[in-house]
């Protein structure tokens, strides 16, 4: 099947040399006489509220769309379909502008049938998580993917594979093995630099990269860097981060020219925060992202819809809001062809029913009505990664963590966040061997290598889960997606990491040698072959098992999916061992 099938109207006008100009003409001509009304419109919404996010106004009008783009507003239409949206508001469409879609535990259709009913027409995502696991064939899965999906799924290409030198990722991802790829339709740019102390220090294959896409669109992600620091890291092109937790570091960012993505997902809650950064002068320069958000809070909470109510109950002015999250997010991407309700515009639109609870009512996707039909009979690449989990059975001696005493540092979580503080404590020490004191809080935590290269076991200390007894293990590690377990006791984290092999990846809660709740995530360890919706109930089970056991976190796994991410301050822990991220390197246990 030709790759022109599943490119729109927009983008066939726009590469005008590669095709029959008769053709673009055609298209033309229809969206002409069907914008003067010499004809009736392919699909028309008639009498909405729509809000102009340029002007700010509400104003009632039909709203007439030819194939995928609006050629009418402020006037009356007739179409060949028609919706009657009287009462209701009419907005652009969302766009998600920094997504893993490997977060929300489902394959990239799965994630589209999930958030774009609730408004998100527009996500891009970036496939490092499945990168970092398979390298080309997970990158070319997401691009497959991007070319079947009933929204736009655009796809950056994954910057930092691995993410630093001090863990063990399956893949390596170097600046000729993404350029092959940059012409690809649905590419944008490079994905989130998240090595800016390799930035800072020159590192020469991070500056090979940089070099490759000078010129091209390349995210960033920096987080609490400042000062000089980040003009360095800006004066390589870097054009946005989504890392800012305060107003003062996002204020910073803006002075100086990066637009501030704010985010939402299931760990990182910062919209809050945020909020009062919101207004008619700064909204241009701003947009929102979920980063990583699974299917429970999606169901629970929403996606962008989330955000944008969240925001505007924070105080943020309403016409601000929606248009950071529609034409503000497509301008920093270069996507000029949408964010507006507008002649011209892609037909992304979202019916409210109420715009300060952003109630989402019905969606329009490239023209299209979402219901279930418009994901029927797509066909999907097949899954990868169904073997990634290359690591023997392990036993309780395997998590052993000697010591010269009881004194150790400790990873301090903070509920919400992904940053971490570096702490010290006290632990049991008998016979040379640190213990996890549950009474007090500090567990032990270990990643264990799981791409069949070092076999590496990396080993510290947590204080933040709270649960007395018990262990949690899990395949999402980002970035390099190893085996992360948690635990009070050596025997049940064994337990825990042997069943998450034999599932081929997951999340697993164990207590008294028993397995308490699970969850299978085969593809690349890191997604499920289920419908969102099983995954949704299947995620419920699992939450209520591990507050059975005490944890107070939120999200636990996610939580603990971050703890090996060492390019997120303070102290983090890889299969390598404990990482002092503010001097980016490994320190001693």
């Amino acid at each position: 099947m030709s790759l022109w099938q599943y490119v729109p109207d927009t983008v066939i006008v726009e590469r005008i040399g590669t095709m029959e100009r008769a053709a673009a003409k055609a298209v033309l001509k229809r969206r002409i006489d069907q914008a003067l009304g010499r004809g009736k419109a392919d699909l028309v919404v008639k009498n909405a509220r729509m809000l102009n996010v340029a002007t700010g106004e509400l104003v009632e009008t039909d709203i007439a769309i030819c194939g995928d783009t609006i050629v009418g507003t402020y006037d009356r239409y007739d179409g060949v379909v028609e919706i009657d949206a009287r009462g209701r508001f009419a907005v652009p469409g969302f766009i998600d502008t920094h997504v893993h879609c490997e977060s929300t535990c489902v394959v990239p259709g799965e994630f589209d049938r999930c958030v774009l009913p609730r408004g998100t027409t527009t996500a891009i995502c970036d496939p490092h998580e499945i990168c970092n696991v398979l390298g080309d064939e997970g990158l070319r899965y997401f691009l497959d993917s991007s070319l079947h999906m009933a929204m736009d799924l655009r796809v950056q290409l994954s910057s930092c594979v691995p993410a630093t030198h001090l863990e063990t990722a399956g893949a390596r991802l170097l600046a000729d093995d993404l350029v092959r790829h940059r012409d690809h339709p649905k590419v944008i740019g490079l994905a989130e630099f998240m090595n800016f102390p390799g930035v800072l220090l020159q590192d020469d294959e991070t500056l090979e990269k940089l070099a490759a896409f000078h010129g091209a669109h390349i995210d960033g992600h920096c987080p609490l860097v400042t000062g000089k620091d980040l003009n360095a890291y800006l004066s390589c092109g870097i054009r946005n981060c989504h890392e800012s937790t305060s107003v003062a570091e996002a204020r910073e960012k803006l002075s100086k020219g990066m637009q501030v993505l704010i985010r939402d997902g299931s760990v990182s809650k910062d919209v809050d925060e945020l909020a009062p950064l919101v207004d008619m002068t700064t909204s241009p320069f701003l947009a929102f992202c979920t980063d990583d958000r699974n299917p429970l809070d999606i169901a629970e909470e929403g996606h962008l819809d989330h955000l944008i109510r969240r925001a505007i109950t924070g105080g943020a002015d309403q016409v601000a809001v929606y248009r950071a999250a529609t034409w503000s997010a497509a301008r920093g991407f270069g996507l000029t062809d949408r964010g507006l309700i507008a002649p011209g515009y892609r037909a992304d639109i979202v019916l409210l029913d109420d715009l300060v609870e952003c109630a989402v009512s019905q969606v329009i996707a490239a023209g299209r009505v979402v219901t279930p039909d418009i994901f029927a009979g797509r066909t999907q690449p097949p899954p990868v990664g169904l073997d990634s989990i290359k690591r023997a059975k392990v036993s309780a001696s395997d998590f052993a963590a000697p010591g010269q005493g009881p004194t150790t540092p400790v990873i301090g979580v903070l509920p919400g966040k992904i940053l971490t503080e570096a702490q010290t404590g006290a632990v049991p020490y008998r016979n040379g061997l640190r213990h996890a004191d549950p009474e007090n809080d500090i567990l032990k935590i270990c990643v264990v290598e799981r791409h069949g290269k070092t076999r590496n076991i990396g080993k510290g200390f947590v204080r933040g889960f709270g649960f007395k007894s018990g262990a949690l293990a899990s395949s999402v590690g980002h970035d390099s997606h190893n085996i992360c377990v948690v635990g009070a006791a050596d025997e049940d984290m064994a337990v825990a990491v042997n069943r998450l092999i034999e599932l081929g990846g997951g999340f697993v809660a164990v207590v008294g040698g028993n397995v308490v709740g699970e969850i299978a995530l085969p593809v690349a360890g890191l997604m499920s072959l289920d419908p969102f919706e099983a995954v949704e109930h299947k995620l419920e089970a699992l939450r209520r098992s591990v507050r059975q056991m005490g944890c107070p976190l939120a999200e636990p796994f996610l939580q603990l999916a971050f703890l090996p991410l060492p390019v997120i301050p303070h102290l983090k822990i890889t299969d390598m061992g404990l990482v002092d991220v503010d001097r980016f390197e490994l320190v001693a246990a």
